[in-house]
This record gives C-alpha cells, sequence and structure tokens, in this order.
C-alpha cells in the first residue's frame, strides 16, 4: 500500500504541473558591439544599448522579460526605455509589462489598444524612425499577410535588421500558413527583402544574413508554381504532398516536419483564390 501511494503521489504531482520538467532555454549572443538577440527556447527577440537608454523588442512573455530586465541591468546601468512590438501575436508580444515604466511603447496602428495588458503609447501607418543616443531606429510595416500589424526593424549604424515570423534564415515557413492569405504573405517577405541592411535577426532560428530573406522568398515562390502546376495538372493534394520535396531545401530547419504542410497550406490557398493567377 505504501509503495501505491508514493506513485499515486509522484503521478499526481506531475499531472498537477505538467510544465514543471520543460526547462526553458534562455541565452544572450551579442550580435554587434551595441546589439544583442535574446533567445527564448525557441523564440527570439533584440536589444540594443543605445547610450541613452536600451530599446528591446518583443517581450516574449512575461517571465522572459522580467529575466531579460534583470540580465541587462548587468550589461547596462541605462534603464529600458523603448519596448518596440514586432507585432501582437500572444507568443511574441506577451508579458510587455514586466518591463516597468516605459518612455515609449511603440506598435502598429492596426495593433490592438491593449497588448498583453500594455497599450502602446506611439503608433505609425507606414514608417517610424527614431534615434535614441546613438542608435537610429527604422521600422517600417510589411503589410497583411501574417498577422494585419506586423512591422519589421532595422538598427542603425549596426545595419541589423529584425523580422519577426514572415522569414527566417534557413528555416521552412510555419506549419500549413494557418488563417492566412499565402500571396499576402509572400507581399510581406518582398517588403522585408526591400529594406537595407546586413543582418537579420529572426522571430526564430539562427542569425543570418540579408539574403536569407530571398533565398525564403526563392523558396515560397518556387513551391507556389509547383503547387499551383500540379493542381492545374488534376493532381489531388496528397499526391502533391508526397510528390513535390523541395529537395534544394532539405538542409533547412523543420524540412522534416513542415515540408508537407507547406505544401498543403499552398494547395488549400491556390484553391481558395481558384487557381487564378
Amino acid at each position: 500500500m505504501k509503495a501505491f501511494l508514493t506513485i499515486l503521489f509522484i503521478a499526481c504531482s506531475l499531472f498537477a504541473n505538467p510544465l514543471a520538467a520543460q526547462e526553458v532555454d534562455r541565452e544572450i549572443t551579442k550580435v554587434t558591439d551595441d546589439v544583442y538577440r535574446f533567445r527564448n527556447s525557441g523564440h527570439t527577440t533584440v536589444f540594443a544599448i543605445t547610450g541613452n537608454g536600451v530599446v528591446v523588442t518583443d517581450p516574449i512573455d512575461a517571465e522572459a522579460a522580467a529575466w531579460l530586465k534583470t540580465e541587462i541591468a548587468g550589461l547596462t546601468d541605462q534603464p529600458v526605455s523603448h519596448l518596440v512590438f514586432s507585432h501582437s501575436h500572444g507568443d511574441h508580444a506577451s508579458g510587455g509589462a514586466s518591463f516597468g515604466d516605459l518612455d515609449m511603447v511603440i506598435a502598429h496602428q492596426n495593433a490592438p489598444e491593449a497588448i498583453d495588458g500594455l497599450s502602446p503609447n506611439v503608433r505609425f501607418n507606414d514608417e517610424m524612425e527614431f534615434t535614441l543616443g546613438d542608435k537610429t531606429i527604422e521600422l517600417t510595416y510589411l503589410g497583411p499577410g501574417h498577422g494585419t500589424d506586423m512591422i519589421a526593424m532595422v538598427i542603425r549604424p549596426d545595419n541589423v535588421g529584425f523580422v519577426v515570423d514572415v522569414v527566417a534564415s534557413k528555416r521552412l515557413f510555419y506549419r500549413d500558413f494557418p488563417n492566412t492569405n499565402v500571396d499576402q504573405w509572400m507581399d510581406q517577405v518582398r517588403k522585408a527583402d526591400s529594406l537595407d541592411f546586413e543582418i537579420l535577426v529572426g522571430g526564430h532560428g539562427p542569425i543570418g544574413v540579408k539574403s536569407d530573406v530571398a533565398d525564403g522568398l526563392a523558396y515560397l515562390e518556387e513551391l507556389r508554381a509547383a503547387v499551383l502546376k500540379g493542381l492545374l495538372e488534376g493532381k489531388t493534394v496528397d499526391e502533391l504532398a508526397a510528390s513535390i520535396t523541395m529537395d534544394e531545401y532539405s538542409d533547412w530547419i523543420n524540412y522534416d516536419e513542415w515540408r508537407e504542410l507547406n505544401v498543403r497550406g499552398m494547395a488549400r490557398h491556390l484553391q481558395e483564390v481558384r487557381l487564378t493567377q
């Protein structure tokens, strides 16, 4: 009976706290002298120490933001003064209040009135630029697609681009492009590719370079063309998922997990737009 009760206690403890065994992996990587990438398991964000305050981007979640604030305090005595939301999706935009009082909280005009309880006090439509200390921050709206309030950020003079979810370095696109017009998503990638920067930091995946954006667009264009050709030939989605292997990209992150889903999502989109293009 004693052994049974012990096993029962352990089982109940695990069910009561299913995340207890999941340890969050966090690290800060220096990108340039004053620009850093913060990785919280599979999500990443950036911050810049400007000489007159620290600009942070997506908080990710409350615990991540609180941890990051403490770590920044160990790097500089400059306060976190500005927060820039790349977009309002909860897996990137939660927990902003953990940074405390901020001079500016910036989001696109289409963002909700409050993002996880924090209300942006600066909004813009197409482009915005501000200077803090020795850094100039350029913000550009990428248009509708993956979300309706997605912006990209370029930090100068470091020429670091921060582009979230829309494209990442050598990483397949998210699953089956859920709840998205894929052509609009591709336009977002084109907009990001039109920006001038050298180093790419994405919301997921490794640090990359500007040409990774063009490579991501090439993947989407090739995928779209192959799926469209197959549908016009009368092939089923199952046949396309099996035959369109995109072998050139087999070394990209999430290829094994998402390649088939990418095909299915593109097929769904093209069927929804009635194969008009």
